[in-house]
């Protein structure tokens, strides 16, 4: 293939991409995990762990340099999209009816990791911190990092054992949707610190980006809301259009700001009107594409940063992989099944609730992709987190399982009351 021209390897490594990520989502869908464990794995398989250990000609006939730029964009444009749908899914009206338990798990599932974190930060910030990080925005990532849940995997795995809608799914859910918004806001906290040069340029950094949020909140989720009371007139193309111009929009302007692009697509998502059924249409139609088709492109570009390789080399960073894999689940599992119970929750919906908050997915890929990036955490930590998420992840279904093995059923809500999405985005 000619290095002059990228589009024939592009259209080899995308479909290339694409068809593997669907058959690693089927596989492990047989053994009753969710998609998105298959796709990150996947992704793992394609990357240096694996092809391009046992095979590196065709890894980098695959995925010339020529062309990872490109699989970069489109795979970015595919997380963008994503995380619109994960702030347009995100329904805070669950936490009707669970405030008080909601708000209490979401606390001490989010105050706990971020402890536990710092405390390891700690100790990893000698031996795995760049060079250049400070001392403050690499503990606080490692805290977040640690405090992720990922709320449309969750949503998935409700759905797939008949939990959604029962009074333990709406309980998780109404936990997840906390942590998701108090995670993010953490996470543009990390961002602003990192790429900030001095405190001054992070204090205005994060003014304008609590200008941003009010702006959005008060004037143009009003605006969309009346835009969405006439959009029934609209073709659906329009409103797709219209969709994907205002997230790519609002994408950039916290890129601008400084809190990076993912920030805006997800409040866009959240000031999005959730009726209509043109924005129901247009939305589903956004889903289908980018999650099978762009997505893939995601996973791979982080497999393809994730060397499991290097790790075995060295024993001891299997030893700081199991210390990271530790904290994780004492934090997240046990600081959100410890607040159910202090609730008065019986022990079996609170170690099931434990189990779900620990479940990271996609949205922990995401976190860490945008640390690498910055600079805050190096390729050798990357890794060990990468595989923290997919292990946390992937225990999350069989610990459910097994809890849950005797329990009588979860009642149901009336049909009327009962909302399950068309589809998940994971």
């Amino acid at each position: 293939m000619s290095s002059a021209d990228p589009l024939p390897a592009l259209l080899v490594a995308v479909p290339v991409v694409i068809l593997a990520c669907q058959a690693g989502a089927a596989l492990f869908r047989r053994f009753g995990q969710p998609p998105v464990v298959g796709e990150i794995a996947t992704g793992i398989l394609l990357g240096p762990s694996l092809l391009g250990w046992i095979w590196p000609e065709a890894q980098h006939w695959l995925f010339p340099p020529a062309v990872l730029p490109y699989t970069s964009v489109l795979g970015q444009l595919g997380l963008l999209a994503f995380m619109f749908l994960v702030g347009l899914e995100l329904d805070l009206k669950s936490l009707r009816g669970h405030t008080r338990v909601a708000v209490a798990v979401s606390q001490a599932g989010m105050l706990l990791p971020l402890v536990l974190g710092s405390v390891l930060a700690v100790s990893l910030y000698d031996r795995f911190s760049p060079d250049g990080v400070g001392r403050l925005p690499f503990t606080l990532f490692i805290a977040v990092a640690m405090s992720i849940t990922a709320f449309p995997v969750l949503a998935r795995i409700l759905i797939d054992r008949g939990l959604y809608g029962t009074p333990l799914g709406a309980l998780a859910m109404a936990c997840a949707a906390v942590d998701d918004v108090v995670a993010w806001c953490l996470l543009a906290l990390v961002v602003a610190l990192a790429s900030a040069g001095s405190p001054m340029e992070a204090a205005t950094t994060a003014v304008l980006a609590v200008v941003f949020t009010l702006v959005m909140l008060r004037l143009v989720k009003p605006l969309l809301a009346r835009w969405a009371a006439r959009a029934e007139r609209y073709q659906d193309g329009v409103v797709l259009v219209a969709l994907f111009s205002g997230l790519c929009l609002s994408a950039l302007a916290t890129d601008r700001i400084g809190v990076h692009a993912l920030f805006g697509a997800f409040l866009f998502g959240v000031i999005t009107p959730r009726t209509g059924h043109r924005i129901e249409v247009s939305a589903a139609r956004l889903r289908a594409f980018t999650v099978p088709v762009l997505l893939p492109l995601f996973f791979v570009h982080t497999g393809l940063r994730t060397d499991i390789g290097g790790l075995a080399a060295t024993p001891e960073l299997w030893l700081w992989a199991g210390a990271i894999l530790l904290v994780a689940i004492l934090g997240k599992w046990g600081g959100a099944a410890l607040a159910a119970r202090a609730c008065r929750r019986p022990w079996r919906e609170s170690l099931s609730i434990g189990a779900l908050m620990n479940c990271r997915g996609l949205t922990e890929l995401v976190v860490l992709n945008v640390g690498l990036e910055l600079g805050v955490i190096g390729p050798e930590l990357f890794t060990m987190l990468v595989l923290m998420a997919l292990v946390t992840t992937a225990v999350t279904g069989p610990a459910l399982t097994w809890l849950r093995a005797g329990a009588a059923p979860e009642p149901m809500p009336r049909p009327e009351e009962k909302e399950v999405p068309e589809k998940s985005l994971s």
